[in-house]
Parts: structure tokens; sequence; C-alpha cells
């Protein structure tokens, strides 16, 4: 059964946009796992439930386009608590930076604070920055504002690089490495990285959603429990699939020439947006809360390795 956005909804409703994306789908399932009413929202929902146990209310799925104003209000409707995960990593058409992660954003938490939602939640990323000169980097901070001053007390999530069995993160470094003789790095491979599990930012995220928070602070940085330069992450994920990696330094300059002539194809493995993230820190600050504020236990690389896998 899929409800339509304006049924009568008992109990908690939690409605999450990009519902069906890589975080998205997560934050939905960890609701439902908790008896919580989940509505999944977006393009092109799946034809099956995302989630559903004999003893748990099913997800409700709703097609809607975050840049469609009309479809955005009628989806929050309802709602105790509204969820923004929806990411763009490359512009195509009228998908562009400044209209999904900024305009879209802002209409959305607006739409929520019409609707008299209690929650919103923005999901934006550590290192988000609105004076970057990276057009995506610059536009997931200037997001944060424009949810901020369209939500009062929206809450901002930001995850250090996200991992899990389907990422295109470690799964990606962990087919390469047995692939290649020679591991290309990101320059130097100096820059800092803190990779978190997905379940883990997703179980951050249903948690604020439902107000499960001893701290009302606006920013949380979701990390794991290890930093490493990409260089260590790289020998690490080699050691733990007992692989033998040798690694080489590649310019900057040179990546964004790959990304440059890559990303438009069908399925780009490389954008540029990616290799301006490269070049900056990925660590939580330490003056922000995170997972250890909400009671989470962040699962390091090691696992990860493992639940990737016991799924290959």
């Amino acid at each position: 059964m899929i409800n339509r956005p304006n049924d009568p909804v008992d109990g908690n409703l939690v409605t999450v946009f990009g519902g069906t994306g890589f975080l998205g789908r997560r934050v939905v399932s960890s609701l439902v796992d908790k008896a919580v009413v989940a509505r999944a929202v977006s393009r092109h929902p799946p034809k099956d439930k995302l989630d559903e146990a004999s003893d748990k209310r099913p997800s409700q799925q709703v097609e809607a386009d975050i840049l469609d104003p009309s479809s955005m209000a009628a989806a929050v409707g309802g709602s105790r608590a509204v969820v923004n995960a929806v990411s763009l990593y490359v512009e195509r058409g009228e998908q562009t930076f400044e209209r999904v992660h900024v305009e879209a954003a802002a209409a959305l938490a607006a739409a929520s604070r019409d609707a008299g939602v209690e929650r919103f939640i923005q999901i934006s990323g550590i290192g988000s920055d609105a004076k970057s000169r990276s057009p995506y980097i610059q536009a997931r901070g200037r997001g944060e504002e424009a949810v901020k001053a369209a939500f009062p007390g929206a809450v901002m999530v930001r995850p250090s690089v996200m991992t899990g069995p389907d990422d295109a993160f470690i799964t990606t470094i962990a087919r390469l490495v047995r692939l290649l003789p020679i591991y290309p790095l990101f320059g130097e491979g100096s820059t800092l990285l803190q990779p978190v599990y997905v379940e883990d930012v997703a179980e951050a995220v249903c948690r604020l959603a439902l107000g499960q928070n001893s701290t009302d602070a606006s920013i949380f940085e979701c990390a794991g429990p290890r930093i490493y330069s990409y260089r260590e992450l790289v020998r690490e994920i080699a050691t733990q699939l007992n692989v033998r990696v040798r690694t080489v330094p590649v310019p900057f300059a040179v990546w964004s020439i790959l990304a440059t002539a890559t990303e438009f194809l069908p399925a780009a493995s490389l954008t540029r947006n990616q290799v301006d993230l490269m070049r900056l820190d990925n660590v939580a600050a330490k003056d922000l809360p995170g997972l250890k504020e909400l009671d989470i236990q962040p699962r390091g690389i090691e696992d990860v390795i493992r639940m990737i896998e016991h799924a290959a």
C-alpha cells in the first residue's frame, strides 16, 4: 500500500527527500526499525516498498521533485520532521548546484515551516563553505545559510566521506588496489580524511529527526573513529584485503583535466567537484557535536571492508 501525502497519519511521520538515495534509504530503514512512519520522497520511487515488516508500519513512497514547489508542499503535509537528503554531484541542464543545494533546499525548508513541521534536518557535508571557489562546495555552504533563514532552528548534519558496501569511495579503492600495479594518489596523498560508515550517519539523522538529542546544537559533524591521510587510507584498505600496493603521486592539475573530460559521460567515475573535495582535509571539527553526542559508537574501516567483502 502506498499512502498519499495528504492522507491522515497516525503517530509520528518523518518525510525524507532523497529517500531512495545512498543515505536517504538508510534513514528510512532506521526510522521504520523504530516503528516510525517514514515517507520516502523521490523523483522516481521504486515499485516495491522500501522496507516493511509484518509488525511495522509500511513506509510511504511519494513521487515528487524538489525542483517543483507544488509537489514539494504536498509531500511534506502531515510531517512531524523533514529530512533533506537530496544531493547533486554533476550539473546537468536545470539541475545545477545553485538550484538543488540552495534554491530548492530553501524552498523545501520554507514549505516545511509553513506546514507546521517541528524539525528540519539538512544533509550537508564537512567542509561546506559559502566562500569557497569550488561551485559545489560553495553551494553546499550557501544552502546551509538559506535553509537556516527559511526554517529557524533547522539542524545541519555534515557527514565526512560516507562509506558502505555500495559506496563510490572505499569500494572503488578496494577494487583498484587489486587491479592496478601502481595506485595513483590525489596529489601527494596527504589530504586528511575521517571516513564514516553511512549507517552510523543514518542513525544520527534518525535520532535528530525524532528529537533524541541531548544538545540543541544546530550543526552536527559526523565522522569515523580515525583520521587517515589519503595515502594511509589506501594502504590500510590494501592491508585489510591482504594485497600489496604501490602508490604514486599525481598532481591535482592532472586529475582536474581528467575530470573535465569524463564527468559528462553517462556513468562518470570522476567529477571536478570530487577533485575539489580531495584538495581539502575532510575532518570533523573538535568544537562541534557529532556521533558521540548522539550516543553512537562509529564503526571503522575494518568493519566496512568486511561488509564490502561479504557483499561481493
